[in-house]
């Protein structure tokens, strides 16, 4: 089943999207980037800390989870939108991924939920 996530990254405080490369949308909170959207069959997330503790979903659905080209040692995955990871797992991984990027933000700038 394939999931359209833009709708429920933008639906989160203080989300709004941008296209910082041509035909690459993004959701960021801030100034900071939570969700790499691209051409809607894959969405990219901070799944862990670090490459190690990414690694535990690319184990648990291989083939459906990758590593993100260049930022993958920082903890982001590519998740595929119409493979086994299940819907509610996708917007799991979503909310994950937007509380460490908001974690991040200096008090000032973290949006008011």
């Amino acid at each position: 089943m394939s999931v359209d996530p833009l709708p429920y990254c933008l639906a989160k405080p203080g989300a709004w999207q941008d296209e910082p490369w041509e035909g690459d949308i993004v959701a960021k909170v801030g100034d900071k980037i939570f969700a790499f959207l691209g051409d809607g069959t894959a969405i990219g997330l901070k799944c862990g800390r670090d490459r190690a503790e990414a690694d535990e979903l690319v184990l648990i659905h291989p083939g459906d989870v990758s590593a993100s080209a260049y930022i993958g040692r920082y903890g982001w995955n590519s998740i595929r939108l119409d493979g086994a990871v299940p819907p509610d797992e996708i917007r799991e991984l979503i909310d994950a991924s937007y509380d460490a990027v908001v974690a991040k933000l200096p008090k000032s700038r973290r949006p008011k939920s």
